[in-house]
Protein backbone atom coordinates (compact mmCIF):
# COMPACT_ATOMS: atom_id res chain seq x y z
CA UNK A 1 0.00 0.00 0.00
CA UNK A 2 1.34 3.41 -0.99
CA UNK A 3 1.27 6.45 1.35
CA UNK A 4 -2.18 8.02 1.53
CA UNK A 5 -1.77 10.89 -0.93
CA UNK A 6 -0.10 8.80 -3.63
CA UNK A 7 -2.56 5.95 -3.27
CA UNK A 8 -5.47 8.38 -3.54
CA UNK A 9 -3.88 9.92 -6.65
CA UNK A 10 -3.33 6.52 -8.29
CA UNK A 11 -7.01 5.71 -7.75
CA UNK A 12 -8.27 9.04 -9.10
CA UNK A 13 -10.30 9.32 -12.32
CA UNK A 14 -7.54 11.46 -13.86
CA UNK A 15 -5.01 8.68 -13.37
CA UNK A 16 -7.29 6.01 -14.80
CA UNK A 17 -7.85 8.14 -17.90
CA UNK A 18 -4.15 8.78 -18.38
CA UNK A 19 -2.76 7.60 -21.70
CA UNK A 20 0.42 6.35 -20.05
CA UNK A 21 -0.64 4.59 -16.85
CA UNK A 22 2.62 2.75 -16.37
CA UNK A 23 6.01 3.47 -17.87
CA UNK A 24 8.25 0.51 -18.69
CA UNK A 25 11.70 -0.04 -17.21
CA UNK A 26 14.59 0.97 -19.40
CA UNK A 27 16.26 -1.71 -21.50
CA UNK A 28 19.15 -1.40 -23.91
CA UNK A 29 21.23 1.65 -24.75
CA UNK A 30 19.64 5.07 -25.17
CA UNK A 31 21.44 8.13 -26.53
CA UNK A 32 19.91 11.46 -25.46
CA UNK A 33 20.73 15.10 -24.83
CA UNK A 34 19.68 15.13 -21.16
CA UNK A 35 19.09 12.33 -18.68
CA UNK A 36 17.25 13.23 -15.48
CA UNK A 37 17.55 10.85 -12.53
CA UNK A 38 14.57 11.09 -10.18
CA UNK A 39 10.83 11.30 -10.83
CA UNK A 40 9.75 13.68 -8.08
CA UNK A 41 8.98 17.38 -8.22
CA UNK A 42 12.55 18.50 -8.99
CA UNK A 43 13.09 16.03 -11.81
CA UNK A 44 9.66 16.47 -13.40
CA UNK A 45 9.63 20.27 -13.21
CA UNK A 46 13.10 20.31 -14.78
CA UNK A 47 12.08 17.93 -17.55
CA UNK A 48 9.02 20.05 -18.32
CA UNK A 49 10.95 23.33 -18.37
CA UNK A 50 13.67 21.89 -20.59
CA UNK A 51 11.15 20.71 -23.15
CA UNK A 52 9.20 23.97 -22.99
CA UNK A 53 12.30 26.11 -23.51
CA UNK A 54 14.03 23.80 -25.99
CA UNK A 55 11.42 21.58 -27.71
CA UNK A 56 14.04 19.83 -29.83
CA UNK A 57 15.96 18.58 -26.79
CA UNK A 58 15.90 14.81 -26.28
CA UNK A 59 15.09 14.36 -22.58
CA UNK A 60 14.89 11.03 -20.76
CA UNK A 61 13.85 10.65 -17.13
CA UNK A 62 14.46 7.50 -15.09
CA UNK A 63 12.85 6.74 -11.72
CA UNK A 64 13.78 3.91 -9.35
CA UNK A 65 10.13 3.30 -8.37
CA UNK A 66 7.15 5.16 -9.82
CA UNK A 67 6.97 8.93 -10.14
CA UNK A 68 5.96 10.41 -6.81
CA UNK A 69 7.00 7.45 -4.66
CA UNK A 70 9.43 9.59 -2.66
CA UNK A 71 8.84 12.79 -0.70
CA UNK A 72 6.90 14.38 -3.58
CA UNK A 73 4.01 11.98 -3.10
CA UNK A 74 3.87 11.95 0.68
CA UNK A 75 4.50 15.47 2.01
CA UNK A 76 1.93 17.67 3.72
CA UNK A 77 1.05 19.55 0.54
CA UNK A 78 1.85 23.03 1.90
CA UNK A 79 3.19 25.38 -0.77
CA UNK A 80 5.27 27.80 1.31
CA UNK A 81 7.74 30.55 0.57
CA UNK A 82 11.07 31.54 2.10
CA UNK A 83 10.21 34.74 3.96
CA UNK A 84 10.99 33.21 7.36
CA UNK A 85 14.37 32.11 5.96
CA UNK A 86 15.33 35.67 5.06
CA UNK A 87 17.87 36.14 7.88
CA UNK A 88 19.72 33.00 6.76
CA UNK A 89 19.50 34.02 3.10
CA UNK A 90 20.82 37.50 3.85
CA UNK A 91 23.68 36.16 5.97
CA UNK A 92 24.77 33.72 3.28
CA UNK A 93 24.00 35.55 0.04
CA UNK A 94 23.54 39.25 0.79
CA UNK A 95 20.42 41.40 0.97
CA UNK A 96 19.80 41.69 -2.78
CA UNK A 97 19.79 37.97 -3.56
CA UNK A 98 17.94 37.19 -0.33
CA UNK A 99 15.13 39.57 -1.26
CA UNK A 100 14.97 38.19 -4.81
CA UNK A 101 14.69 34.61 -3.56
CA UNK A 102 11.91 35.47 -1.11
CA UNK A 103 9.95 37.18 -3.89
CA UNK A 104 10.50 34.25 -6.25
CA UNK A 105 9.51 31.74 -3.59
CA UNK A 106 6.21 33.47 -2.88
CA UNK A 107 5.53 33.82 -6.61
CA UNK A 108 5.78 30.04 -7.02
CA UNK A 109 2.46 29.43 -5.25
CA UNK A 110 0.54 31.28 -7.94
CA UNK A 111 2.69 29.80 -10.71
CA UNK A 112 1.85 26.27 -9.57
CA UNK A 113 -1.85 27.13 -9.49
CA UNK A 114 -1.67 28.64 -12.98
CA UNK A 115 0.20 25.59 -14.28
CA UNK A 116 -2.40 23.20 -12.85
CA UNK A 117 -5.22 25.24 -14.40
CA UNK A 118 -3.50 25.46 -17.78
CA UNK A 119 -2.82 21.72 -17.95
CA UNK A 120 -6.03 20.50 -16.26
CA UNK A 121 -4.25 18.96 -13.27
CA UNK A 122 -6.77 18.37 -10.50
CA UNK A 123 -4.28 18.80 -7.66
CA UNK A 124 -6.84 20.34 -5.26
CA UNK A 125 -4.92 23.62 -5.44
CA UNK A 126 -6.17 26.21 -2.94
CA UNK A 127 -4.35 29.51 -2.57
CA UNK A 128 -5.74 30.38 0.85
CA UNK A 129 -2.50 31.38 2.55
CA UNK A 130 -0.58 30.16 5.56
CA UNK A 131 -0.69 31.01 9.26
CA UNK A 132 2.54 30.97 11.28
CA UNK A 133 1.68 30.81 14.98
CA UNK A 134 2.89 30.62 18.55
CA UNK A 135 1.17 28.35 21.06
CA UNK A 136 2.96 29.47 24.24
CA UNK A 137 4.99 32.38 25.64
CA UNK A 138 8.36 30.84 24.71
CA UNK A 139 7.32 30.53 21.07
CA UNK A 140 6.06 34.11 21.13
CA UNK A 141 9.40 35.33 22.45
CA UNK A 142 11.26 33.39 19.75
CA UNK A 143 9.21 34.31 16.70
CA UNK A 144 8.13 37.91 17.39
CA UNK A 145 11.58 39.47 16.68
CA UNK A 146 11.80 37.57 13.38
CA UNK A 147 8.39 38.67 12.16
CA UNK A 148 8.86 42.23 13.38
CA UNK A 149 12.16 42.43 11.53
CA UNK A 150 10.64 41.09 8.30
CA UNK A 151 7.80 43.60 8.50
CA UNK A 152 10.16 46.49 9.16
CA UNK A 153 12.26 45.61 6.10
CA UNK A 154 9.27 44.91 3.86
CA UNK A 155 10.27 41.29 3.38
CA UNK A 156 7.60 38.76 2.44
CA UNK A 157 3.88 39.15 2.97
CA UNK A 158 3.28 38.14 6.60
CA UNK A 159 0.93 40.37 8.58
CA UNK A 160 0.19 39.92 12.27
CA UNK A 161 -3.41 39.07 13.10
CA UNK A 162 -5.26 39.62 16.34
CA UNK A 163 -5.61 36.75 18.80
CA UNK A 164 -9.28 36.31 17.87
CA UNK A 165 -8.45 36.26 14.15
CA UNK A 166 -5.72 33.69 14.75
CA UNK A 167 -8.12 31.38 16.56
CA UNK A 168 -10.70 31.82 13.80
CA UNK A 169 -8.26 31.25 10.93
CA UNK A 170 -6.62 28.25 12.60
CA UNK A 171 -9.86 26.71 13.84
CA UNK A 172 -8.12 26.03 17.15
CA UNK A 173 -7.96 27.74 20.55
CA UNK A 174 -4.35 26.55 20.97
CA UNK A 175 -2.78 29.43 19.09
CA UNK A 176 -2.18 32.63 21.04
CA UNK A 177 -0.38 34.66 18.37
CA UNK A 178 -0.04 34.46 14.61
CA UNK A 179 1.06 36.00 11.33
CA UNK A 180 -0.77 35.39 8.06
CA UNK A 181 0.58 35.37 4.52
CA UNK A 182 -1.78 35.16 1.52
CA UNK A 183 1.07 34.02 -0.76
CA UNK A 184 0.87 30.33 0.06
CA UNK A 185 -1.29 27.42 -0.99
CA UNK A 186 -2.10 23.78 -0.38
CA UNK A 187 -2.24 20.91 -2.86
CA UNK A 188 -2.85 17.19 -2.89
CA UNK A 189 0.84 16.35 -3.38
CA UNK A 190 0.31 12.95 -4.99
CA UNK A 191 -2.07 14.37 -7.57
CA UNK A 192 0.34 17.20 -8.31
CA UNK A 193 3.33 14.94 -8.94
CA UNK A 194 1.29 12.54 -11.06
CA UNK A 195 -0.08 15.50 -13.01
CA UNK A 196 3.46 16.73 -13.65
CA UNK A 197 4.31 13.22 -14.85
CA UNK A 198 1.46 13.33 -17.38
CA UNK A 199 2.45 16.76 -18.69
CA UNK A 200 6.10 15.70 -19.02
CA UNK A 201 5.08 12.73 -21.16
CA UNK A 202 2.76 14.90 -23.27
CA UNK A 203 5.68 17.26 -23.88
CA UNK A 204 7.78 14.40 -25.22
CA UNK A 205 9.87 13.43 -22.21
CA UNK A 206 10.81 9.76 -22.45
CA UNK A 207 10.01 8.19 -19.09
CA UNK A 208 11.24 4.92 -17.60
CA UNK A 209 10.00 3.81 -14.17
CA UNK A 210 11.26 0.98 -11.96
CA UNK A 211 14.67 1.91 -13.31
CA UNK A 212 17.20 2.70 -10.58
CA UNK A 213 20.55 4.24 -11.42
CA UNK A 214 23.23 1.73 -10.47
CA UNK A 215 26.27 3.71 -11.52
CA UNK A 216 27.22 6.99 -13.15
CA UNK A 217 30.20 7.18 -15.45
CA UNK A 218 31.18 10.84 -15.30
CA UNK A 219 32.45 11.72 -18.73
CA UNK A 220 31.49 13.67 -21.83
CA UNK A 221 29.06 12.22 -22.63
CA UNK A 222 28.09 10.72 -19.28
CA UNK A 223 26.69 7.22 -18.93
CA UNK A 224 23.90 6.38 -16.50
CA UNK A 225 23.94 2.64 -15.84
CA UNK A 226 20.68 0.84 -14.98
CA UNK A 227 19.89 -2.86 -14.31
CA UNK A 228 18.94 -3.63 -17.92
CA UNK A 229 20.66 -0.93 -19.92
CA UNK A 230 22.15 2.54 -19.88
CA UNK A 231 21.50 6.11 -20.93
CA UNK A 232 24.30 7.98 -22.67
CA UNK A 233 23.68 11.70 -22.25
CA UNK A 234 25.43 14.97 -22.94
CA UNK A 235 23.98 16.37 -19.70
CA UNK A 236 22.77 14.64 -16.52
CA UNK A 237 20.51 16.10 -13.82
CA UNK A 238 20.60 14.33 -10.46
CA UNK A 239 17.27 14.94 -8.72
CA UNK A 240 16.98 12.14 -6.16
CA UNK A 241 16.83 14.41 -3.09
CA UNK A 242 17.03 12.35 0.14
CA UNK A 243 18.54 9.43 -1.80
CA UNK A 244 21.55 11.44 -3.01
CA UNK A 245 23.47 10.73 0.18
CA UNK A 246 23.20 7.01 -0.43
CA UNK A 247 24.10 7.20 -4.11
CA UNK A 248 27.11 9.49 -3.77
CA UNK A 249 29.44 9.21 -0.74
CA UNK A 250 30.68 12.78 -1.27
CA UNK A 251 27.25 14.04 -0.17
CA UNK A 252 26.73 11.85 2.91
CA UNK A 253 27.64 14.58 5.37
CA UNK A 254 25.87 17.39 3.53
CA UNK A 255 22.37 16.38 4.65
CA UNK A 256 20.73 14.62 7.56
CA UNK A 257 17.80 12.37 6.73
CA UNK A 258 14.97 13.18 9.12
CA UNK A 259 11.42 11.87 9.16
CA UNK A 260 8.19 13.77 9.05
CA UNK A 261 5.17 11.82 10.28
CA UNK A 262 1.57 12.46 9.31
CA UNK A 263 -1.98 11.35 10.07
CA UNK A 264 -5.16 12.13 8.20
CA UNK A 265 -8.74 11.67 9.34
CA UNK A 266 -11.77 10.25 7.60
CA UNK A 267 -13.92 12.87 5.86
CA UNK A 268 -15.90 14.86 8.45
CA UNK A 269 -16.88 18.11 6.70
CA UNK A 270 -19.57 19.15 9.16
CA UNK A 271 -17.45 18.57 12.26
CA UNK A 272 -14.49 20.31 10.64
CA UNK A 273 -16.61 23.26 9.56
CA UNK A 274 -17.78 23.66 13.15
CA UNK A 275 -14.18 24.41 14.18
CA UNK A 276 -13.94 27.24 11.65
CA UNK A 277 -11.24 25.61 9.55
CA UNK A 278 -13.19 25.79 6.32
CA UNK A 279 -10.60 26.70 3.67
CA UNK A 280 -7.16 25.59 2.52
CA UNK A 281 -5.06 27.65 4.93
CA UNK A 282 -2.03 25.79 6.30
CA UNK A 283 -1.21 26.30 9.98
CA UNK A 284 2.29 25.89 11.43
CA UNK A 285 3.39 26.45 15.00
CA UNK A 286 6.81 27.75 16.06
CA UNK A 287 8.33 24.64 17.56
CA UNK A 288 11.79 23.55 16.55
CA UNK A 289 10.24 20.45 14.99
CA UNK A 290 7.00 22.02 13.96
CA UNK A 291 3.43 20.79 13.96
CA UNK A 292 1.57 21.61 10.75
CA UNK A 293 -1.99 20.92 9.71
CA UNK A 294 -4.57 21.73 7.09
CA UNK A 295 -7.92 20.57 5.79
CA UNK A 296 -8.73 18.93 2.47
CA UNK A 297 -11.60 19.78 0.08
CA UNK A 298 -13.45 16.60 1.08
CA UNK A 299 -13.39 17.53 4.77
CA UNK A 300 -10.41 15.62 6.12
CA UNK A 301 -7.87 17.02 8.56
CA UNK A 302 -4.16 16.26 8.08
CA UNK A 303 -1.63 16.85 10.85
CA UNK A 304 2.10 16.24 10.74
CA UNK A 305 5.23 16.73 12.77
CA UNK A 306 8.90 16.62 11.84
CA UNK A 307 11.99 15.49 13.66
CA UNK A 308 10.97 12.10 15.01
CA UNK A 309 13.30 9.64 13.26
CA UNK A 310 16.90 10.26 12.20
CA UNK A 311 18.58 7.94 9.70
CA UNK A 312 22.07 6.65 10.41
CA UNK A 313 24.61 7.58 7.72
CA UNK A 314 21.93 9.17 5.54
CA UNK A 315 20.33 5.82 4.73
CA UNK A 316 16.65 5.98 3.73
CA UNK A 317 15.64 2.71 5.38
CA UNK A 318 12.40 0.73 5.14
CA UNK A 319 10.98 2.45 8.20
CA UNK A 320 10.21 5.44 5.98
CA UNK A 321 7.82 3.29 3.92
CA UNK A 322 5.71 2.01 6.81
CA UNK A 323 2.75 3.58 8.64
CA UNK A 324 4.00 6.08 11.17
CA UNK A 325 5.21 4.71 14.49
CA UNK A 326 3.97 8.01 15.95
CA UNK A 327 0.35 7.60 14.82
CA UNK A 328 -1.12 7.57 18.32
CA UNK A 329 0.94 10.56 19.44
CA UNK A 330 -0.13 12.56 16.40
CA UNK A 331 -3.77 11.60 16.87
CA UNK A 332 -3.52 12.74 20.48
CA UNK A 333 -1.96 16.05 19.41
CA UNK A 334 -4.73 16.52 16.85
CA UNK A 335 -7.21 16.20 19.71
CA UNK A 336 -5.32 18.83 21.69
CA UNK A 337 -5.49 21.29 18.81
CA UNK A 338 -9.16 20.43 18.17
CA UNK A 339 -10.90 19.17 21.35
CA UNK A 340 -14.17 18.61 19.47
CA UNK A 341 -12.35 16.22 17.12
CA UNK A 342 -10.60 14.26 19.83
CA UNK A 343 -12.26 11.02 18.74
CA UNK A 344 -12.11 11.62 15.00
CA UNK A 345 -11.31 8.38 13.11
CA UNK A 346 -7.81 8.33 11.63
CA UNK A 347 -7.88 7.02 8.08
CA UNK A 348 -4.14 6.62 7.56
CA UNK A 349 -0.69 7.46 8.83
CA UNK A 350 2.62 7.56 7.02
CA UNK A 351 6.12 8.94 7.20
CA UNK A 352 8.63 10.32 4.77
CA UNK A 353 12.31 11.29 4.51
CA UNK A 354 13.38 14.92 4.52
CA UNK A 355 16.89 15.85 3.35
CA UNK A 356 17.88 18.48 5.92
CA UNK A 357 20.87 20.59 4.93
CA UNK A 358 23.14 22.43 7.35
CA UNK A 359 21.64 25.79 6.34
CA UNK A 360 18.05 24.62 5.97
CA UNK A 361 18.25 25.64 2.29
CA UNK A 362 18.62 23.52 -0.84
CA UNK A 363 21.86 23.67 -2.75
CA UNK A 364 22.77 23.11 -6.38
CA UNK A 365 25.87 22.77 -8.47
CA UNK A 366 27.92 20.68 -10.86
CA UNK A 367 30.03 17.68 -9.99
CA UNK A 368 33.65 18.81 -9.54
CA UNK A 369 35.38 18.66 -12.90
CA UNK A 370 32.15 17.63 -14.66
CA UNK A 371 30.07 20.69 -15.55
CA UNK A 372 27.73 18.51 -17.59
CA UNK A 373 26.46 16.72 -14.46
CA UNK A 374 24.35 18.94 -12.22
CA UNK A 375 22.40 18.29 -9.03
CA UNK A 376 20.00 19.90 -6.59
CA UNK A 377 18.67 18.72 -3.23
CA UNK A 378 18.57 19.57 0.49
CA UNK A 379 15.10 21.17 0.50
CA UNK A 380 14.88 20.49 4.24
CA UNK A 381 11.17 19.69 4.22
CA UNK A 382 10.09 22.79 2.28
CA UNK A 383 10.00 21.58 -1.29
CA UNK A 384 6.60 21.83 -2.95
CA UNK A 385 7.15 25.45 -4.00
CA UNK A 386 10.96 25.68 -3.89
CA UNK A 387 11.40 22.65 -6.20
CA UNK A 388 9.90 24.79 -8.93
CA UNK A 389 12.58 27.39 -8.22
CA UNK A 390 15.16 24.62 -8.18
CA UNK A 391 14.02 23.46 -11.60
CA UNK A 392 14.43 26.98 -12.98
CA UNK A 393 18.00 26.97 -11.69
CA UNK A 394 18.81 23.49 -13.01
CA UNK A 395 17.27 24.29 -16.38
CA UNK A 396 19.46 27.38 -16.60
CA UNK A 397 22.56 25.30 -15.83
CA UNK A 398 21.69 22.59 -18.35
CA UNK A 399 20.95 25.10 -21.12
CA UNK A 400 24.03 27.14 -20.12
CA UNK A 401 22.00 30.32 -19.79
CA UNK A 402 23.41 33.48 -18.27
CA UNK A 403 20.68 34.69 -15.92
CA UNK A 404 19.90 35.34 -12.26
CA UNK A 405 19.42 31.63 -11.61
CA UNK A 406 22.68 30.41 -13.13
CA UNK A 407 24.51 33.22 -11.32
CA UNK A 408 22.81 32.60 -7.98
CA UNK A 409 25.04 31.65 -5.04
CA UNK A 410 22.66 28.72 -4.57
CA UNK A 411 24.76 27.06 -7.31
CA UNK A 412 27.87 26.89 -5.14
CA UNK A 413 27.03 23.46 -3.72
CA UNK A 414 26.66 22.53 -0.04
CA UNK A 415 27.50 25.25 2.45
CA UNK A 416 28.71 23.12 5.32
CA UNK A 417 28.68 19.52 6.49
CA UNK A 418 27.41 17.62 9.50
CA UNK A 419 29.78 15.70 11.81
CA UNK A 420 30.86 12.25 10.72
CA UNK A 421 29.04 9.16 11.97
CA UNK A 422 28.39 8.02 14.60
CA UNK A 423 28.68 11.52 16.09
CA UNK A 424 26.00 12.93 13.78
CA UNK A 425 23.47 10.22 14.63
CA UNK A 426 24.10 10.10 18.37
CA UNK A 427 24.22 13.88 18.57
CA UNK A 428 20.96 14.24 16.68
CA UNK A 429 19.19 11.94 19.13
CA UNK A 430 20.66 13.83 22.09
CA UNK A 431 19.50 17.16 20.69
CA UNK A 432 16.08 15.80 19.64
CA UNK A 433 15.35 14.50 23.13
CA UNK A 434 16.48 17.78 24.70
CA UNK A 435 14.15 19.67 22.35
CA UNK A 436 11.27 17.43 23.35
CA UNK A 437 11.88 18.01 27.05
CA UNK A 438 12.36 21.75 26.58
CA UNK A 439 9.19 22.16 24.55
CA UNK A 440 7.17 20.02 26.96
CA UNK A 441 8.18 22.46 29.72
CA UNK A 442 7.28 25.43 27.54
CA UNK A 443 3.84 23.97 26.86
CA UNK A 444 3.30 23.96 30.63
CA UNK A 445 4.74 27.49 30.86
CA UNK A 446 7.57 26.07 33.00
CA UNK A 447 11.22 27.09 32.68
CA UNK A 448 13.22 24.27 30.98
CA UNK A 449 16.44 22.98 32.47
CA UNK A 450 19.53 24.89 31.37
CA UNK A 451 21.07 21.72 29.93
CA UNK A 452 18.05 21.10 27.71
CA UNK A 453 17.91 24.74 26.67
CA UNK A 454 21.59 24.69 25.72
CA UNK A 455 21.36 21.44 23.79
CA UNK A 456 18.23 22.57 21.96
CA UNK A 457 20.19 25.48 20.60
CA UNK A 458 22.08 23.09 18.32
CA UNK A 459 18.87 22.45 16.41
CA UNK A 460 18.74 26.18 15.69
CA UNK A 461 15.99 28.29 14.26
CA UNK A 462 16.57 26.63 10.89
CA UNK A 463 15.35 23.40 12.43
CA UNK A 464 11.85 24.72 11.89
CA UNK A 465 12.23 23.45 8.34
CA UNK A 466 12.69 19.84 9.45
CA UNK A 467 9.29 18.80 8.27
CA UNK A 468 7.74 17.37 5.16
CA UNK A 469 4.99 19.94 5.24
CA UNK A 470 5.97 21.19 1.85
Amino acid sequence: MRPFWLQQALESPEESRAKYREAPPLTGRHRVDVCIVGGGYTGLWTAIMLRQQSPGLRVTLIEADICGAGASGRNGGCVLGWATKYPTLERLFGAGEARRLVIESERCAQEIGDFCHRHAIDAEFRRDGTLFTATNRAQQAAVTPLMTGLSRQGIGSFVQRTADEVKRLSGSPSHCQGWFSPNAATVQPGKLVRGLRRVAIELGVELFENTPMQALDQGRPARVVTPQGCVVADKVVLATNAWMARLFPRFRRTVAIISSDMVITDPMPDALAATGLVDGVSVLDSRTFVHYYRSTPDGRLMLGKGGNTFAFAGHVHKGFDRPSAYRDQLASRLGEFFPSLRHAPVAASWTGPSDRSVTGLPFFGAMPGHANIVYGFGYSGNGVGPTRMGAKLLTSLVLEQDNAWSRSPLTKGPLGVFPAEPVRYLGSLLVRNAVRRKEACEDREVQPRRWDHWLSGFAGAAGKSDKLAS
